[in-house]
């Protein structure tokens, strides 16, 4: 074939086109969606927190360190219905919320059992009780060891942790008595004593119960006057010195005079330590069981409103009659 007969050859140019032309793509489309949805919900969250209570914040606050909605894993338990460390399972009211409906059996739907054990709340209030009583004993014994007017008197301040609470016992000693001999009169150093316990004792909203006591020495009088009426008369004593050095009077929940009944050295009855004054920091379990000797249930259940339904404590000590004993006009 010749030369002029050829054909010119074919070319074929292909434009390749880029991602980015255009408008560049949707994918910020994307981005911008899910940050207006944040701000959304950070604006959503403040105006939340701003119209709530300081009780509903807590509360928010509470739910947050621990959402689980189970038992145990919680290092303090949020208000309203909880179980023990757990969070509660009742919705946070932040103004015409309701709360969720339960089922039968206290579950609430699309939830878990509300189980609150009693036995587990009134443990633990014990516990705390307790704990309260044993910083309270702490904090007499550093005061007996630094204060200059308690040092001296140590080795007759005996205090200890009984089932109803915190026991401080002022004793005898052979060369340092409470009292007058045969008298009702608080030596001066003994009223310093009891002032300075005074303001202790009041730092906890416990009751106490005063009790005085005596040893097996007969009273040297007529049988109008004995050693029922004696220590009637010291537990009384007592009571003012306590009441002169700040305690509040409404706590001041029995006083009473127990002669030599309870001695405290059973081997010795006329040992001078059997002469004592014994002031217990009553807890509510003792104060009810006070309460329910003295009136009876119907009467307890009204007075002692605050304290919880627990069966009374069995009193450590044997059973001594209790005398109610106006103090003998000063001859």
């Amino acid at each position: 074939m010749s030369e002029q007969g050829q054909l010119p050859p074919i070319v074929v140019r292909r434009v390749k086109r880029r991602g980015h032309g255009g408008h560049h793509g949707g994918a910020w489309k994307v981005a911008y969606a899910d940050f207006v949805t944040a701000m959304m919900a950070f604006f959503l969250v403040m105006w939340l927190i701003g119209a709530g209570t300081r009780e509903q914040r807590a509360a928010i606050s509470e739910y947050f360190k621990n959402p689980s909605m189970t038992q145990g894993t919680a290092t303090m338990a949020p208000p309203g219905q909880t179980g023990p460390g757990g969070a509660s399972t009742s919705m946070i009211k932040l103004g015409g919320a309701k709360d969720l409906a339960r089922a039968p059996g206290g579950k609430a739907q699309g939830g878990i059992a509300a189980s609150v054990d009693p036995k587990e709340i009134e443990k633990e209030a014990r516990r705390q009780e307790r704990a309260r009583l044993e910083d309270l004993m702490q904090q007499l014994q550093a005061a007996i060891q630094n204060s200059q007017a308690l040092a001296p008197f140590k080795d007759q301040l005996l205090l200890d942790i009984t089932p109803e609470g915190l026991r401080i016992q002022i004793v005898d000693k052979q060369n340092r008595p409470m009292f007058d001999i045969g008298s009702a009169q608080l030596r001066p150093y003994t009223k310093t004593i009891l002032e300075e316990l005074a303001g202790f004792i009041d730092r906890v909203p416990n009751r106490i119960s005063l009790s005085g006591h005596t040893d097996d020495a007969p009273y040297n009088s007529d049988h109008r006057y004995s050693n029922w009426e004696l220590s009637a008369d010291r537990a009384n004593a007592a009571r003012r010195a306590l009441l002169a050095g700040g305690l509040t009077e409404d706590k001041i929940a029995r006083v009473v005079g127990l002669a030599a009944s309870v001695p405290f050295d059973r081997s010795n009855p006329a040992d001078p330590v059997n002469r004592r004054i014994s002031i217990i920091v009553m807890n509510r379990q003792a104060e009810a069981s006070s309460l329910l000797q003295e009136t009876g249930p119907a009467v307890a259940a009204t007075a002692g409103a605050t304290l919880p339904d627990v069966a009374p404590v069995v009193p450590a000590s044997p059973a001594v009659a209790i005398l109610t004993v106006h103090p003998r006009p000063a001859r």
